[in-house]
């Protein structure tokens, strides 16, 4: 599972020495690594005793596994790309020894002429064996500037717990992957943001900049089972993105697009259930004639849609009226 190419919007090829995973929150409900992985777990197969389907969906069993003739990969692609790590595993998982995250590290210092693309939802290990790697180099004053740290963050509870870590993170480029989004989220205590100082007689004396998350991705959840995102999430994100200066990138929608809006009648009961913004209509209306669950979306002004599903061909990436591949500047 590793490709030349990639059909993931913000990168340009995947890169797995590592298979193997385990569920940590609810944005790993749905996880399409999990998906393909139990697709190929059986006798002889890649993911074997990696991965198995269940009748509540394909799981991860928590081991993992060295692809050591992956490892050097990168080092044989001559052209300049960016190279999303481990888009089969996660590199911080606690299965995979300290050794191992070296040799990765190796080869992307030794491949400076790519840039490699991170991404944990353990930021704990990742700060804690980052900040020591540097250290134990010696250069922790120049963090390699082909490496990008960003950890995934569905919902404001995670965001909450995540980021802070990762701001504590050295990384050249620090980034959000908030897909699936399931809930409004608000990122302006982990935003870049200059302030003056003044004196005892209000004078301003020194310009302080505050670093921050420098790019952030969002997207909608697709494939079986995919809960729904409310527009409103996204553009919330979209404008603190502009407005603090930080490149914003719309992956999808998902698999859904916003149908009806609630009447005020209906949003009550709603708010009551709704967890991170979400609720099945199972419970406000009987289902349709499908058996189709529907889902409504309410943001945090109570604004309640309910959402169709489309597909996520039919869903896009367009989001009002444009699509937004934004990236990070970065000066090597």
């Amino acid at each position: 599972m590793m490709g030349y190419k990639s059909k993931i919007e913000w990168t340009d090829a995947t890169w797995n020495p590592l298979r193997g995973c385990s569920k940590v929150s609810e944005g790993c409900r749905n996880c399409y690594a999990a998906r393909v992985a139990a697709r190929f777990s059986g006798e002889g197969q890649p993911y074997e005793g990696l991965a198995e389907m269940t009748p509540h969906g394909p799981r991860w069993t928590g081991k993992v596994q060295y692809v050591m003739n992956a490892l050097n990969q990168p080092l044989k692609w001559r052209k300049p790309r960016r190279i999303f790590v481990n888009s089969m595993s996660d590199l911080f998982h606690e299965a995979v020894p300290d050794w191992f995250i070296f040799e990765v590290f190796d080869v992307m210092y030794r491949a400076r002429w790519h840039t490699f693309q991170i991404l944990t939802k353990r930021p704990e290990r990742m700060w804690e064996w980052v900040t020591w790697y540097y250290e134990k180099s010696g250069i922790e004053r120049d963090v390699y500037p082909n490496v990008w740290l960003g950890v995934s963050v569905e919902n404001q509870r995670v965001a909450d717990e995540r980021i802070p870590l990762l701001l504590q993170t050295p990384a050249a480029v620090r980034f959000l992957s908030m897909e699936p989004l399931l809930g409004p989220v608000d990122l302006t205590n982990y935003l870049p943001y200059q302030y003056q100082a003044t004196d005892e007689w209000g004078a301003f004396t020194d310009l302080y900049v505050q670093t921050g998350v420098d790019w952030v991705i969002v997207g909608g959840e697709s494939g079986p089972g995919a809960r729904p995102m409310h527009p409103d999430w996204v553009r919330s994100i979209r404008d603190q993105c502009q407005a603090a200066g930080v490149a914003f990138h719309f992956k999808q929608w998902g698999e859904w697009s916003t149908g009806r809006r609630m009447s005020e009648i209906e949003i009550p009961s709603i708010l009551s259930e709704a967890r991170d913004g979400i609720i099945a209509a199972t419970t406000i209306d009987p289902p349709r004639e499908s058996g189709e669950t529907r889902y409504v979306c309410v943001d945090t002004e109570g604004r309640a849609f309910e959402m169709v599903r489309v597909g996520k061909k039919s869903a896009g990436r367009l989001l009002d009226g444009r699509t937004w591949d934004e990236f990070p500047e970065v000066v090597r």
